[in-house]
C-alpha cells in the first residue's frame, strides 16, 4: 500500500501550471520552481519533479507515461499471483498423483 500523499492533488495539479507558464515567460524551470515553490511552500525539487512528471505524461518530454507505467506495474502484479497459484497448482497435482489409490 502506498504512503498517504502529502500534498493534495489540487495543489500539484496548480503548482504545475504555474510552473509551466512561469516557465514560459521566463524560459528557465529552475527559477520558476524556485519562485512558485516559495509562495506555495513546497520545495523546488519536488516542484520539478512533478513538472518533468507532467510534460512526460502530456508527450513533451520523452519517458514513460504515468497510466502507461501503471499498467505495466499491474501486469506485473498479475503474472506475479498467475506464477504463484500456478505452483501451488502443481504441487497439489504431484501430492494428488501420488496418492494410492
Amino acid at each position: 500500500m502506498a504512503a498517504p500523499r502529502k500534498y493534495p492533488d489540487e495543489l500539484r495539479e496548480r503548482a504545475v501550471r504555474l510552473v509551466l507558464d512561469a516557465k514560459a515567460e521566463s524560459g528557465n524551470l529552475k527559477g520558476a520552481c524556485r519562485e512558485i515553490g516559495g509562495q506555495l511552500g513546497i520545495h523546488p525539487e519536488t516542484l520539478r519533479g512533478w513538472v518533468a512528471r507532467a510534460e512526460v505524461d502530456a508527450g513533451l518530454r520523452p519517458g514513460t507515461p504515468s497510466a502507461e507505467s501503471k499498467r505495466v506495474a499491474d501486469l506485473e502484479r498479475e503474472v506475479r499471483e498467475l506464477r504463484r497459484a500456478n505452483a501451488i497448482l502443481k504441487s497439489a497435482s504431484a501430492f494428488f498423483a501420488s496418492v494410492p489409490r
